[in-house]
């Protein structure tokens, strides 16, 4: 049994651009047991973009990442020692374990501890198509934009863990799905893997008319849903083709995540198009969570809901991996592999 864990603490707050020395690797011991409680070897760390926003102390929709204390993020991994009854040696398992080789979780707080069927499903989805991130695309699609067959659904950071789930269900459920990307072997996946009608390459592309011109070409019927996870030039361009009573759904703003101010260019036509623009956190939506991951479940099972992982080795190669994610070099889910 393993007595010491590493792990990766917040060591300071970033000014713009993250870097390594905001980061600190330890070596702690592990502490004994306590009644309801389990120790969880981690398999696999999710580096996801929300975390640099909660790196930074200003206001947000979560308490800021304490510094001193292991990073946030979820974790799937197993069980190697538990004192409480719903839990044995073994379970795959996925949680909020952190940057850290092993966790101690109070397992009966609710939401603490998931057990995983990875009968049909691999461990490593539950932290991409199969978890917070296909619920996010699920719950955006489904109760934000409220997407319906026939209408022409645009996505950003489209070859993006949540993009991705985004357009494929978006196909299933009858739209045109245009999704926006970075780089031609982005886009050549989201359209020939993934199935998108057509994906714009941002990076050939200089500024909102230059993306404004490629949508239009791309949605001859305008946008009636945007799923947006960038901000900035790319969302001033949707909006400009956005249908009366489209809807945004706003998830991320992968622009502004430097603490880059990200201005509205025409916020007027929100009134005239009578849009419905909504920011939402996938956690204050728990209720719908199960019905969600079971479709997400059973298409990955059936393998219509297809994927994409970029993995780093070792705990500390995280912070590398992590400041490549918010510089868009990942493709698909960034994953730290753990073991």
């Amino acid at each position: 049994m393993a007595t010491m864990n590493q792990r990766l603490v917040l060591a300071s707050r970033p000014t713009g651009k993250p870097t390594a020395t905001n980061f600190r690797l330890e070596q702690v011991p592990l502490p004994a047991l306590a009644d309801g409680e389990v120790l969880v070897r981690h398999h696999y760390l999710s580096l996801d973009p929300y975390m640099r926003a909660r790196m930074s102390d200003g206001k947000s929709y979560a308490q800021p990442q304490p510094l001193d204390a292991v990073m946030i993020g979820g974790t799937v991994g197993e069980v190697v020692e538990s004192r409480h009854s719903g839990f044995r040696a073994g379970d795959p398992v996925v949680g909020m374990g952190g940057w850290q080789q092993y966790s101690v979780v109070a397992a009966a707080q609710p939401g603490a501890l998931r057990k995983v069927d990875t009968t049909h499903v691999p461990i490593a989805a539950y932290l991409g198509a199969v978890g917070m991130p296909g619920v996010t695309a699920w719950v955006g699609l489904n109760h934000i934009i409220e997407a319906k067959a026939g209408e022409t659904i645009v996505v950003s950071a489209a070859s993006g863990a949540v993009g991705g789930v985004v357009g494929q269900l978006a196909k299933a459920r009858g739209c045109r799905v245009v999704g926006i990307a970075g780089g031609a072997d982005k886009c050549g996946y989201v359209v020939d893997e993934l199935g998108f009608d057509a994906c714009i390459d941002h990076k050939t592309l200089d500024g909102t008319d230059a993306i404004a011109a490629a949508l239009q070409r791309a949605c001859p019927n305008g946008i009636d849903g945007d799923f947006e996870n960038v901000g900035g030039a790319i969302l001033d361009a949707v909006m400009r083709h956005a249908n009366a009573f489209s809807r945004i759904a706003m998830c991320g703003m992968i622009a502004g995540y430097n603490d880059v101010p990200i201005p509205m260019a025409a916020p007027q036509l929100i009134l005239l198009n009578r849009m419905k623009v909504q920011g939402f956190i996938v956690s204050e939506h728990m209720p719908l969570w199960p019905q969600a991951l079971a479709e997400l479940a059973q298409r990955v099972a059936a393998g219509t809901l297809k994927y994409r992982e970029t993995i780093a080795q070792g705990l500390e190669s995280a912070p590398a991996a992590f400041i490549g994610l918010l510089e868009g070099r990942n493709f698909g889910k960034q994953l730290v592999r753990l073991i």
